[in-house]
């Protein structure tokens, strides 16, 4: 993809985010992208067939021996639960039921969140907004790495353990960066979710819990799906912080791989984000993307200009005014 860099420290821009103006030019030339916002009459039907498919497989690994509960839990029940995170991202956009319902994509977020055993909907809610409001905003941008992660985790076998602990990252990682009062959101969330969890347990035990549990983590962290969380925005070439990836895992995470046309439209649903690439095709062929989420991952764990710090940040209003 060219030549990289390498840093020791944030790559620090003092410009806008480039989807704002992109996507006023592509809007410009082709208006008819607005009939493509709007949501998704399928997504809700996908989502709950994806929930109870894992609800079944929790009584079918009930019995099991824990070595195949983890392998399960790894090798689909997790990659069912990532899909479903990536359903929440979606979901968050207002996608399932549209803008004018509201309350219902809400809910219906924390339906998509049952088999992934941890309340998450309603706090990955909270923070998105931000993370496409002000992309790469200094203490506003909680998908930012923190300096310590960027300064630690610099050797393969380090970046190959943050890789692992991605999801104790992007769960704490808030807490310390831009911390925000609970909402009364995340408490239903977390009430429904733990409710669901002891249902779960009293039926048919301890397995299935850890199960959809262990599958959130494991597939989370180090596995060829969570790829995406590199390939999105980490700066593999200068002046780029934003990748698409068009490869078929593609049809496992709703599209997220088609991640600049999603943040040129956050309002168009992941099912027609590939129809925005082919009518302004001119303003994306041309753009750096990445070929394979596995090749993102073996980069960036053995290419020692690329870490957490390969990153863009930039100072915003509102963050200067805080």
């Amino acid at each position: 993809m060219g030549n990289r860099v390498s840093r020791e420290d944030f790559e620090w821009v003092y410009t806008e985010q480039p989807h704002t103006q992109r996507r006023k030019e592509i809007l410009a030339k082709y208006p008819e992208i607005k009939t493509l916002m709007g949501p998704d009459p399928h997504l809700k039907w996908i989502v709950s067939g994806m929930v109870f498919t894992q609800l079944l497989a929790c009584y079918l690994v009930k019995d099991l021996s824990w070595k195949w509960i983890f392998f399960w839990a790894y090798a689909f029940g997790g990659c069912i639960n990532h899909s479903l995170t990536l359903a929440i991202h979606d979901i968050s956009h207002n996608v399932a039921f549209g803008n004018n319902q509201a309350k219902w994509n809400r809910w219906f977020a924390v339906f998509a969140n049952l088999p992934i055993g941890i309340p998450y909907s309603a706090s990955f809610k909270k923070y998105h907004i931000d993370h496409h409001r002000y992309l790469g905003g200094d203490s506003l941008d909680v998908d930012i790495p923190t300096d310590f992660e960027g300064w630690f985790f610099c050797t393969p076998l380090r970046k190959l353990l943050w890789l692992i602990l991605q999801p104790l990252f992007y769960s704490l990682r808030p807490l310390y960066v831009n911390p925000k009062a609970i909402t009364r959101m995340e408490i239903l969330n977390a009430l429904v979710q733990f409710s669901i969890d002891l249902i779960i347990y009293y039926l048919w035990g301890l397995k299935p819990v850890i199960y959809l549990i262990a599958g959130t983590i494991l597939c989370l962290g180090f596995h060829p799906i969570s790829g995406h969380f590199i390939a999105e925005h980490y700066m593999f070439l200068k002046g780029y912080e934003t990748y698409s990836y068009y490869g078929p895992l593609n049809w496992l995470t709703f599209n997220v791989g088609y991640h600049m046309e999603h943040h040129d439209f956050p309002s168009i649903p992941g099912c027609r984000l590939p129809m925005v690439k082919k009518i302004a095709a001119e303003y994306y062929d041309n753009l750096p993307h990445h070929q394979s989420w596995i090749r993102v991952l073996w980069d960036f764990v053995f290419d020692d200009t690329l870490g957490p710090y390969s990153r863009v940040k930039r100072l915003c209003k509102l963050a200067k005014e805080s």
